[in-house]
């Protein structure tokens, strides 16, 4: 099956889940969602991508002024399309790589800055685990949250402990990396090459980090800013739905159905993240509720993403090929 016909695949499982989950009182309940909060969720996720077009400004340092405010909107949009299409999100530090080597800024460069994005993410949500868990001491929380914040907690630990060990181990992975390489029988001029892309990474990932502490603070500012709105979508949906749900397990469904998304491999986490999001969701504000609040969450931080940013990704990257494709062609 090709990638169309995973992402309609993944798109049919999507709004299948909340239209069997909530039957016959979705609808019902879809039209007492007030429009103009809808309006207010999708400037929210406008401001999210105005924020991550500045965070990948500052950390590209220098060359982040050959980028421009516009031009680095788009490729944060296209982006994160490329991200909700393809499995894992594997399209979209490839994305950026490509748009990137447009305004002559290397691919080790590129991939550097989005792993350092990465970094700051997971930095954003230790940090609000931390929190989180330093609230359960003082306050109740009930058995089902109380599952949930220790699912993301042992998730974000082996995650950190995975970043740990590749920093950590990093040479010996490398080597082992280039005895892989010569027992799977590639040319020796290639492992040179392939040793050379990850040399610049690595030179890359560290020329990152020694950017002006100024900067690095005010990007994980940033950071947090942007998911803190992101993660408030939820939460938000289901006091326009008429639900008072604190903001602390609509932030533990959200993180936890996203990473099931992400583990599952498909465009965006669709179905899976709908599924996670069900299940963890339901005990706590009912099936119909949890319905009309998983559709709409989803349209904001997902279907949003896919109606936005696919026209940018088809200008910035998909119609400049197909141009020079026919230009070969034609030749």
């Amino acid at each position: 099956m090709n990638r169309l016909g995973w992402l309609a695949l993944a798109l049919l499982l999507a709004l299948l889940v909340p239209a069997v989950l909530g039957g016959s009182e979705l609808l019902p309940r879809l039209r007492t969602f007030d429009p103009g909060l809808m309006l207010t969720l999708l400037g929210m996720i406008l401001l999210c991508w105005v924020i991550n077009a500045l965070r990948l400004r500052l950390l590209l340092g220098e060359q982040g002024a050959k980028l421009g405010r516009v031009r680095s909107l788009g490729v944060v949009m296209a982006t994160e399309f490329a991200i909700c299409t393809t499995p894992g999100g594997s399209g979209g530090p490839l994305t950026l790589m490509a748009l990137l080597a447009r305004d002559r800024i290397g691919p080790a460069r590129s991939g550097a800055v989005f792993a350092m994005d990465q970094l700051n993410d997971l930095l954003f949500f230790f940090c609000a685990m931390l929190a989180i868990a330093g609230y359960a001491l003082f306050h109740s929380l009930g058995r089902s949250q109380e599952s949930m914040l220790l699912g993301s907690a042992l998730m974000l630990c082996t995650a950190l402990a995975g970043v740990i060990a590749l920093l950590r181990y990093r040479r010996p992975l490398m080597r082992a990396n280039g005895r892989l390489l010569r027992r799977l029988g590639l040319a020796a001029q290639r492992q040179r090459r392939w040793a050379r892309k990850l040399l610049r990474f690595v030179q890359a990932l560290a020329d990152t980090w020694r950017l002006p502490k100024r900067t690095l603070v005010l990007v994980f500012g940033l950071t947090c800013v942007h998911w803190s709105l992101r993660y408030s979508v939820l939460y938000l949906v289901l006091r326009g739905l008429g639900v008072e749900l604190a903001w602390i397990p609509s932030f533990l469904v959200q993180m936890l159905s996203l990473s099931a998304g992400q583990f599952s491999l498909l465009p965006g986490g669709a179905g899976a993240a709908e599924l996670t999001s069900a299940s963890l969701l339901t005990p706590l504000v009912g099936s119909s509720t949890a319905a009309a609040a998983i559709l709409l969450w989803r349209a904001v931080t997902y279907y949003f993403y896919l109606l936005a940013g696919g026209p940018v990704f088809v200008c910035l990257l998909a119609r400049p090929l197909l141009e020079r494709w026919r230009r070969h062609q034609a030749g």
